[in-house]
């Protein structure tokens, strides 16, 4: 596969305001993590507080992806994509305009923020169908690189908070998603044959095929595992290595940098050498990252490099996942990837109340990291006993052109 007929292909404009409404919108999502610190600081909160603050977005995102994939079906998935980002925006304005100090009104505000997490339920299906079987891959996973943002709130927002307050980063963030709004409300357009809207009883149907389930399962872990760490490696670096807020943001978001960026890398590892193959290697990778950060290392920059290679494994994962998915259900592309991103976000909100109680009941993360590892093990497993199954049925040569 040339990347230049890969640049032929598809819609360039579309592709791009796809990645930049997506980057922004979970540069939104995850952007109390990063700022944790310095809000339990200010209003006195207890760990516990500050944790349920960092998973409450997560949750809300999981939540919200179902409606607003029906709204995708619906409306067209730029529509949406415009509707999605004013409210956003305006749950930011209000939180800068009042300059919120309960921990209440923190809580609404992290619930509104969760609508920033339902991007990648709009940018897929907008980019999709775009692009043919043989560049899903590295299509979707430029679209789905959005973890990137992630990186500009890890990285600026304890600087910008420690400089001018957390609440002026509130606002501060209103002018990369303003900019984001405008790209995208001239740049993406929807293909021009709509796609049959998605009744009920396709979501159902694709509930009750067992393939649909592991890939819930796969993504889960991988962009669940992203958007997790994303949102707790600042407490992390913070209380287990005991460095300053903005420092610790440093070391959190060269890791988050490392998932972000290697997400169109697994979609186009899976286009060059099958998603299948791809899966079992990343996932092997996890597991083995995070068995080795669950010791604990005392060197900081040890402890930072185990999460960048888990990191880059769950990122490259996620990227993978969507190369298999639109091949396995072309005719429910929008239900499935509304259902597999509800699986990815209720799996970010898990794995974050995960580490975050390993920390507040034993005093450490080491079980956090060990269950997270056991769970990749689990999707290897899973890849393994589902691969020869695929590879002879929907992903053999006679029904695709694509790698599986």
């Amino acid at each position: 596969m040339a990347f230049v007929d890969f640049l032929k292909s598809g819609h360039k404009p579309t592709l791009f305001s796809a990645f930049v409404y997506s980057d922004m919108s979970f540069m939104a999502w995850v952007l109390l993590g990063p700022l944790a610190v310095h809000i339990g600081l200010d209003l006195e909160l207890t760990p516990e507080q500050q944790y349920s603050l960092v998973a409450l977005p997560l949750l809300a995102g999981a939540l919200l992806r179902l409606p607003v994939g029906v709204l995708v079906d619906r409306c067209g998935p730029r529509r949406t994509g415009l509707w999605c980002q004013v409210l956003v925006m305006a749950a930011l304005a209000l939180a800068y305009a009042f300059e919120i100090h309960s921990i209440g009104a923190l809580y609404a505000l992290g619930m509104a923020l969760g609508v920033a997490g339902t991007s990648m339920a709009v940018a897929l299906p907008l980019v999709s169908r775009w692009y043919p079987d043989q560049y899903q891959g590295l299509a979707l996973g430029v679209a789905g690189a959005a973890s990137s943002g992630t990186v500009f709130a890890a990285l600026l927002a304890p600087v910008l908070a420690q400089s001018y307050g957390w609440r002026s980063v509130l606002g501060l963030a209103l002018i990369p998603l303003g900019l984001a709004f405008l790209l995208y409300r001239f740049g993406a357009q929807d293909y021009p044959q709509p796609r049959q809207p998605q009744r009920l009883a396709r979501y159902l149907t694709v509930l009750a095929d067992p393939d649909a389930w592991w890939f819930m399962l796969f993504y889960a872990v991988a962009f669940g595992g992203v958007v997790a760490l994303a949102s707790v490696l600042v407490l992390y670096f913070y209380q287990q290595y005991h460095i300053a807020p903005a420092s610790a943001g440093y070391f959190a978001a060269a890791c988050v940098l490392a998932g972000s960026v290697l997400r169109p890398a697994g979609g186009w590892l899976a286009d060059r050498w099958g998603g299948i193959r791809s899966l079992q290697m990343l996932y092997a990778l996890v597991a083995a990252s995070l068995l080795a950060a669950s010791f604990s290392p005392a060197d900081v920059l040890y402890g930072m490099a185990l999460l960048m290679a888990a990191m880059a494994g769950l990122g490259m994962a996620s990227g993978a996942v969507f190369q298999l998915a639109p091949l396995r259900f072309r005719n429910s592309v929008g239900a499935t990837t509304g259902l597999i991103g509800v699986a990815g976000g209720l799996g970010g909100f898990a794995w974050a109340e995960l580490l975050g109680k390993s920390k507040l009941l034993s005093g450490g993360f080491q079980s956090g990291f060990l269950i997270f590892a056991g769970l990749a093990l689990m999707c290897l497993w899973g890849v393994r006993r589902v691969r020869t199954r695929w590879r002879t049925t929907w992903g053999s040569a006679a029904s695709t052109s694509a790698r599986v």
